[in-house]
């Protein structure tokens, strides 16, 4: 579903835009942080909200993708945010420990303070944190849109079944332009 409305109170959620994560190469990265950057100025210029979410841990848990379940921790620079994104004082910085920037940080807190009813969420990756961070802002009440253009994934069947499959089940989608059109 495109975006419908802005709210009197969005935010701009940024997931994962850390050296450690783009360095990862994922096809669309650098697409990701420009579009990401261009939405940053615009929510700061209008005086809403940003929050810049990195991640420093993973809990671990046997799967697939990590039978042996060992837990990994970035640390120091692998936590440092791109440039890119220009980092302010204003801005609220959440570091997250697990897939969805909600679980275990103030997150929630931090929004409900500022009356925030609605987030816009761009980051790497579409079927992970992105995903996920989408999926517990919708289960905490808020109104969430993803960026379409400004999320990537390694895999570019997972992204393009998270954008076209699962995502518009709870989530509004938009452009960066449409985004950057309804902030006027």
């Amino acid at each position: 579903m495109p975006l419908s409305i802005l709210d009197p109170k969005p935010a701009l959620v940024v997931v994962d835009l850390q050296r450690s994560i783009v360095a990862i190469g994922v096809p669309g990265t650098a697409e990701v942080v420009a579009h990401s950057a261009r939405l940053l100025e615009a929510f700061r210029a209008a005086g809403h909200l940003v929050v810049l979410v990195n991640v420093d841990a993973s809990p671990g848990g046997r799967s697939d993708h990590n039978p042996g379940g060992v837990p990994t921790r970035l640390t120091g620079d692998q936590l440092e945010l791109v440039p890119e994104l220009g980092r302010r004082d204003t801005d609220l910085v959440v570091t997250k420990h697990t897939r969805g920037a909600f679980h275990g940080t103030s997150l929630e807190k931090e929004l409900a303070e500022r009356s925030v009813t609605q987030v816009f969420v761009t980051g790497i990756a579409t079927g992970s944190g992105v995903e996920e961070t989408a999926r517990e802002a919708y289960a905490r009440g808020l109104n969430v849109v993803v960026v379409t253009d400004a999320v990537a994934d390694r895999d570019p069947e997972v992204h393009a079944f998270v954008l076209t499959r699962v995502l518009p089940r709870f989530t509004e989608t938009a452009t960066a332009d449409e985004v950057l059109a309804a902030l006027g």
